[in-house]
């Protein structure tokens, strides 16, 4: 992909608010993009400091769908002080958000949003995981013939989940995990997706094998969170409170 792309950077420009950052999500971030798949634009807008104080809480929610000329996108972007609260749950999503190396905009303090988020990391993000791998597996179990990508979402989850546990650190790219999981069949299943319609299902042999895979990970996604050192709690509480106020007063 490519982070210079003018459309994507005309979209950033038609934004109503400052912006704290955007990065790129879903697929691309994933590492699993076919030709045709959009872009998913995530991020942090600031809005106006009297509007923040007022009895109207003002968009705290933006969100753009749109096909700007030949390029499909789906944008959202939060309050900071929402996205902030977000940080303070067990949401993988926004940490994911967050950590993403595809940067189209940061403002200089996204840097010291970063090393907040650090302090966000609890060993029951694990829970966001579970659920995630629930709904994709679900989804992937209900399709007939069995589809490649609702796989793997499941197995980009689950690796991301156990990877978080481990070392505290997110990493949402597939094909990277796979450097420390060795999946074999893992490089396959993505060149499927992105070869078209035509490879994206499974034969129902194949199916059984991923069945036996997907639970003994899931199973070590439960042992590395009863393992983890990772604490129980968001540490940076404060600290996100100090560089909400900070924004605000720069708003005016």
């Amino acid at each position: 992909m490519d982070l210079a792309d003018p459309r994507l950077r005309a979209e950033i420009g038609r934004q109503p608010y400052p912006l704290l950052f955007v990065t790129v999500s879903g697929a691309h971030l994933y590492g699993f993009a076919s030709p045709d798949s959009d872009y998913d634009l995530r991020g942090v807008h600031l809005l106006p400091a009297r509007t923040a104080l007022g009895l109207d809480p003002g968009r705290e929610t933006i969100e753009v769908s749109a096909l700007r000329d030949g390029l499909e996108l789906d944008l959202v972007t939060h309050d900071a002080k929402k996205f902030f609260l977000l940080l303070l749950k067990k949401n993988g999503y926004v940490l994911e958000q967050l950590f993403s190396p595809l940067v189209l905009y940061a403002a200089p303090e996204h840097a010291e949003l970063k090393e907040l988020g650090r302090g966000c990391v609890t060993r029951f993000h694990h829970h966001h995981y579970l659920g995630f791998y629930e709904t994709s597996w679900r989804l992937f179990e209900k399709e007939q013939p069995h589809r490649v990508k609702p796989l793997l979402y499941v197995y980009r989850v689950l690796l991301t989940g156990i990877h978080l546990m481990r070392t505290g650190e997110v990493e949402a790219n597939l094909p990277r995990l796979n450097e420390e999981f060795r999946l074999s069949w893992v490089p396959e299943l993505i060149a499927r997706k992105q070869a078209g319609p035509e490879r994206a299902t499974l034969a129902d042999a194949d199916v059984e094998l991923h069945r036996r895979e997907v639970a003994r990970l899931r199973g070590v996604l439960e042992e590395a969170a009863a393992a983890s050192t990772l604490p129980a709690r968001p540490t940076a509480r404060a600290a996100l409170s100090d560089l909400l106020v900070r924004l605000r007063m720069r708003q005016g």
